[in-house]
């Protein structure tokens, strides 16, 4: 199958987000089942091109810009075997960053990606490649869906890229790519579009991330529940009757993490290796001493040490965490916290750090290998935001035997099994209710958990049990292919 492979960031090349190493991680996955991937990426000025060795030019493509043209040239490189075509434009892409910069986003983001999709489009006849798969992610590249159908499969049906399928991944259901109405006959679409059925309006606005959630053959998110909740009233980001109308072209597929990276079985950060076939995790019971000696935390075996691992902020859930934080200590509940925030919450959780010596540490930034130690010694990762499906560590805690703290319908309700619902299944904990008493509740049924032993172990030898590879992932989204090949026949048989 050949894949078109559309994204603003590449973990290798450029990361401003967790999208990056998303992208890049599917990728390789897909190209490792022997599937032809080739990455289509805007050359903006974070990109690092050491990883890609030589450049290669491939050509150009001008396209439309309004009144005006724009050229790209396009630059192909190597990551370890995968095809990767940089499009470089200076003025818009080759001086500025992927979305903006300290001042916040660009205003001509609009133009910036409308242009950035054509080229794509256009760079397929230039390069020779006829993609079955046009997979695009996010709203960088939502109107890849809409300008595919309305120029090709409409105007040109005998091209061969309008026998492709389109793919629409969405990552981040918050950020959707708005501007004004204005902007139509800039990117070359007509008025008849904007409309909030079929369209791309929303509240009055162009919603590029709309726009791929509306054309594309098929559209997908984080998981099968995600994809479900999102359909519900106040769940959708406003997108809720999108994804209700197209409930049939939508789907969930777990994102999978790096099981090189990530693997407590040869993971150099830990002192002791273990996996599930160390049945008493005496492994892991290493890495929590070792974890609290580095850390002078209290050397407590059967203390329970908690972690977070993220931005200090309301998004993440940090105001509830913030509001339960001195009951927990107070408890006897070591906590570790890594991430970053604003200075007050700094200066707030060092008062903290100081008032309970030896229970809790905070770690400003993130430090790789301190993250793989505190995975390796941890027994419960606090994940409390509201919305957070594409949040890589719930997967990454339970291969490395940490039980995950999530909200109810954050989109990780079925990733991470309720143990309290489902005594069987269970693989971590739910919090009903978006307050910190929710939270509370919830902490008081894990501790209760924990000082059971042996029920503690069994649920973390199944968390250890579960698999979020990329290999599994992408076996999903071939699965996911095929779907779009076969309405793609559908569309081709009824022309």
């Amino acid at each position: 199958m050949q894949i078109a492979f559309i994204t603003p960031e590449l973990v290798s090349l450029v990361k401003r987000t967790n999208l990056a190493s998303v992208a890049e991680s599917l990728a390789q996955a897909l190209a490792e089942a022997r599937q032809d991937v080739r990455v289509f990426l805007p050359w903006t000025q974070d990109v690092d091109t050491a990883p890609l060795g030589s450049l290669a030019e491939r050509g150009s493509v001008r396209i439309a810009d309004g009144n005006q043209t724009q050229t790209f040239r396009i630059l192909e490189g190597q990551l370890e075997g995968l095809p990767v075509y940089l499009f470089e434009n200076e003025p818009f892409f080759g001086s500025r960053h992927p979305y903006g910069d300290a001042d916040g986003p660009y205003p001509d983001n609009w133009r910036r990606y409308a242009m950035f999709a054509r080229a794509v489009l256009a760079s397929m006849e230039v390069l020779g490649f006829r993609p079955d798969i046009l997979h695009s992610l996010d709203w960088t590249t939502g109107l890849i869906p809409l300008l595919h159908r309305l120029e090709y499969v409409e105007k040109q049906p005998d091209h061969p890229l309008s026998r492709a399928g389109t793919y629409f991944a969405i990552h981040n259901l918050a950020m959707q790519g708005v501007f004004e109405r204005d902007i139509l006959p800039h990117i070359g679409v007509s008025h008849e579009w904007f409309r909030a059925i079929d369209g791309i309006e929303l509240g009055g606005r162009v919603n590029y991330l709309k726009a791929g959630a509306e054309f594309a053959t098929v559209l997908g998110t984080h998981s099968p529940g995600h994809a479900l909740k999102i359909q519900e009233r106040d769940r959708g980001y406003g997108l809720e009757s999108t994804f209700e109308r197209r409930k049939k072209e939508l789907i969930g597929i777990h994102n999978g993490i790096d099981y090189q990276a990530w693997d407590p079985s040869s993971d150099p950060c830990l002192p002791a290796p273990f996996d599930p076939s160390d049945t008493k995790l005496n492994g892991k019971r290493k890495c929590k001493a070792a974890l609290q000696a580095a850390l002078k935390l209290d050397n407590g075996p059967r203390t329970p040490l908690a972690c977070t691992i993220g931005r200090w902020d309301a998004d993440c859930g940090f105001d509830l965490l913030v509001e339960v934080l001195t009951e927990l200590l107070e408890r006897n509940v070591e906590i570790v916290v890594m991430g970053q925030g604003s200075r007050e919450m700094s200066q707030r959780l060092m008062t903290w750090e100081k008032a309970f010596v030896g229970r809790m540490r905070v770690i400003e930034g993130y430090n790789a290998r301190t993250a793989h130690m505190m995975m390796g010694g941890s027994d419960i990762l606090l994940l409390p935001s509201h919305y957070q499906p594409a949040n890589p560590f719930f997967a990454i805690a339970m291969r490395y035997g940490v039980l995950p703290v999530v909200y109810a319908k954050s989109g990780l309700e079925d990733t991470v099994i309720d143990y309290p619902s489902d005594k069987r299944h269970g693989t971590g904990f739910h919090f009903e209710t978006y307050t910190a008493n929710g939270l509370m509740d919830c902490m008081q049924e894990v501790l209760a958990t924990y000082r059971e032993a042996n029920k503690w172990k069994l649920i973390v030898k199944r968390a250890l049990q579960q698999d979020f590879s990329w290999t599994a992932t992408a076996a999903e989204y071939l699965k996911a292919y095929r779907r779009v090949g076969r309405r793609v026949k559908q569309r081709v048989g009824s022309a």
